[in-house]
């Protein structure tokens, strides 16, 4: 094999390992903390309340930065209203978090796409906090960006 078809081999084989990569976390403990963030996407995907608030703290914000204007809610809010019967699919994921731990205290910052019907609708950056409640890991809040000017990524 030549060395241009080696390049371009290795390429694609790396970049469909990306595309089908989980989060990934450097420390069990960043990973200890991406987990909640996935399990509230997976409640997203299945359109499941209880297990968004599964891994919401009760009180929890919902906020997203749209065109320069805020919107805020309850997680709990959030987790009724993507409950509600659709006919479309829809897939959160985010790629390369900067994760940071203080304590019972966690703060992660991603790149994300939003997917409906397998097809990117927007993108933008997730802001998720996250604390310690008796030793379970939870969202205390999100707050995002959201543009539709998006080069799809991992």
């Amino acid at each position: 094999m030549s060395l241009s078809r080696r390049i371009v081999f290795t390429a694609a084989v790396l970049s469909a390992s990306l595309l089908t990569a989980p989060l990934f976390a450097a420390t069990p403990a960043e990973q200890a903390v991406l987990t909640p963030i996935q399990a509230f996407f997976d409640g997203m995907a299945k359109r499941d309340a209880a297990a968004i608030k599964a891994v919401s703290l009760p009180g929890g914000t919902f906020l997203s930065m749209r065109d320069g204007k805020p919107t805020q809610t309850s997680l709990e809010a959030f987790a009724d209203r993507i409950a509600k019967p659709a006919p479309t699919s829809i897939l959160e994921r985010i790629h390369d978090p900067i994760i940071h731990i203080d304590s019972d205290l966690a703060v992660v910052w991603a790149p994300y796409e939003f997917v409906i019907d397998g097809k990117v609708n927007n993108c933008g950056i997730d802001l998720f906090n996250l604390v310690r409640n008796d030793g379970k890991w939870v969202v205390a809040s999100i707050s995002f960006t959201s543009r539709k000017d998006c080069a799809v990524t991992k």
